[in-house]
């Protein structure tokens, strides 16, 4: 494929992409912090209220993704996100402002209806600007939003908030995305037609190559149908697993680590970062060998595993060695973010694109039950536990069984002929 301006794809549409998610995950993940910061303590929480408020945005984040990815898919990829970022910095923002328990899980529902139309809108939007030879590539460089934002924010946030207060410090951190929403709009376009950025030769390219890619494809009129392959539902299962196990570490690691060590937040905010910039690295590796090879599901799989005997691992070392501990911690928190990439290549290369994005939204959409199960679980097996050591088996349990499921998976009949 060639084309003079094509690379200007990978430095404008991708680092618009990739600081839009990061603000996404950025506002979902520093509850964690506020949690370990004294938020249920100063607000008369209980632990048991305190995880019910951790998981509630995976409920609001659950049941919008469906029409999102259709609205984005029929008209604007572009339009969406632009109000998903006013409304959810808003949303966050809110969080620092609120005092009362019931408007505060309110708050975290509807932040994660505003937050459930950002992926899977992205995915639209990537295929479109990106070929399967790209596009394990394109993906996990916009996933990496999820490992280097917590990298930051876990430096950042507990400096901040030693600084100013987590009151202040959520109000801040929403701010953030509510200015980027003007900087999106104006930066990228929903396709290359719309791209003034763009030579018409390029475009041209860019679009036969994509179009190819689509007629080697089965034919599949409707969602209904695209649901009845039997690799649908088993891939949302699996992420469900995945997702269990990815969301209870995000979301409780600060306090885990902070009651563990007895250091103070600044400090446990830099220990924290560690295990995601391993991370970071592991999702360009594995995304870079991945279309390499033109194979998706070897590179997913052993590392799930890994990850889950990793956490496991870190269990069993927990009463005799905080520092053993937590290289295994970061062994695993590295296992479970690296597959993003292959994984979501897996969808558009499987189905052709007037049904790839439905698909893809319900299986983020099993993915967040699973974050909410794993937010909701953990939390509550610690105040059950008054430890950490049942809630980290439990997501080990869910790697495994996510690595199992996918590992077993084989082509279906359909998918073959593709």
């Amino acid at each position: 494929m060639y084309g003079a301006d094509l690379p200007k794809r990978w430095t404008r549409i991708l680092p618009a992409a990739f600081i839009t998610y990061s603000l996404a995950y950025l506002d979902r993940s520093n509850y964690g912090f506020g949690a370990a910061a004294g938020m249920a303590g100063e607000l008369h929480i209980s632990q048991q209220r305190s995880a019910l408020l951790g998981a509630m945005f995976f409920l609001g984040y659950t049941f919008l993704q469906i029409p999102g990815t259709a609205y984005a898919a029929k008209h604007s990829a572009r339009r969406l996100i632009f109000v998903a970022l006013l409304a959810w910095g808003t949303f966050s923002a809110l969080t620092g402002v609120i005092r009362n328990f019931w408007l505060l899980a309110a708050d975290r529902l509807l932040l994660g209806a505003a937050e459930s139309f950002v992926f899977p809108a992205m995915l639209v939007l990537l295929t479109r600007w990106f070929t399967r030879a790209e596009r394990s590539r394109a993906t996990a460089f916009l996933m990496l939003g999820n490992p280097v934002t917590v990298l930051w924010m876990s430096a950042v946030t507990g400096f901040l908030i030693r600084a100013q207060g987590w009151r202040t410090t959520f109000v801040l951190e929403g701010s953030i995305s509510i200015v980027w929403a003007f900087v999106w709009l104006v930066t990228v376009s929903d396709t290359p037609k719309h791209a003034k950025w763009m030579g018409e030769s390029s475009r041209e390219v860019l679009r036969r190559e994509l179009e190819h890619e689509q007629q080697s494809l089965p034919g599949v009129p409707n969602l209904r149908t695209a649901f009845s392959f039997p690799n649908v539902p088993r891939l949302c299962v699996q992420y469900f697993f995945w997702s269990l196990g990815v969301y209870g570490f995000v979301l409780w690691l600060p306090v885990v680590i902070s009651n563990a060590s007895g250091l103070p937040i600044h400090i446990t905010g830099l220990l924290v970062a560690a295990p995601y910039l391993f991370a970071a690295i592991g999702m360009v590796v594995v995304a870079r060998s991945s279309d390499r090879a033109k194979q998706r599901k070897p590179y997913i799989w052993p590392l799930l595993m890994l990850s889950g005997a990793a956490l496991g691992a870190s269990c069993l070392l927990a009463p005799h060695s905080f520092a053993w501990t937590y290289v295994f911690v970061v062994i695993a928190g590295a296992g479970m973010y690296a597959p993003y990439g292959p994984f979501f290549a897996i969808v558009p290369e499987m189905l052709p694109r007037n049904v790839a994005g439905g698909v893809m939204a319900l299986i983020n959409s099993c993915g967040a039950l699973g974050g909410f199960a794993g937010t909701y679980l953990v939390g509550l097996l610690q105040a059950w536990t008054g430890g950490s050591r049942a809630g980290f088996m439990l997501m080990s349990f869910s790697l495994v069984v996510s690595g199992i499921i996918l590992a077993g998976m084989r082509p279906s009949p359909q998918e073959a002929r593709a």
